[in-house]
């Protein structure tokens, strides 16, 4: 294993904020009840399943086509605040947030979800050791190390 392996940041993301969803669920179940703890559970699902759906989809786009990663980061975002509003509205008309969810918790849950999991995956991926350039003894993602060589090669450049 290479020193600059670590751990992806979209799975500590995921991990740290699936650990604050049973804080809170449990917190939500003391403080307030089964519905709380219900709604609590749900908003924490739903950020962690929205957003690891969307980190996974960037992450593996920017290892295959670096220049198309932005693209398609701001376009999963976009799709990740539709899919949840329309999680939201279905959640809504479907009654369910009359008596079997508490509507509060559930939304604290998302919010407390979707902040943790930024705040995680935002520190981790800034720690993360990600080497900018391959040593002359990798070799590169086709299988050639070309273009790299001994500095005493050619002279300067």
């Amino acid at each position: 294993m290479l020193t600059t392996t670590t751990s992806g940041p979209l799975a500590v993301a995921a991990a740290v904020t699936t650990a604050v969803g049973a804080v809170l669920v449990v917190v939500a179940a003391l403080v307030s009840g089964e519905a709380a703890a219900y709604g609590a559970l749900l908003g924490t699902a739903i950020a962690v399943v929205v957003f690891s759906f969307g980190g996974f989809a960037v992450d593996a786009v920017a290892r295959l086509m670096p220049v198309a990663s932005l693209l398609v980061a701001l376009l999963t975002y976009t799709m990740q605040v539709l899919l949840m509003l329309m999680l939201f509205v279905g959640l809504n008309r479907s009654g369910a947030l009359d008596d079997t969810l508490d509507r509060g918790w559930l939304g604290g849950a998302t919010i407390v979800g979707v902040l943790v999991w930024s705040v995680v995956q935002l520190t981790a991926s800034a720690k993360a050791r990600i080497p900018a350039f391959e040593t002359p003894g990798e070799q590169s993602v086709n299988g050639s190390s070309e273009g790299i060589g001994p500095a005493t090669e050619g002279g300067a450049r």
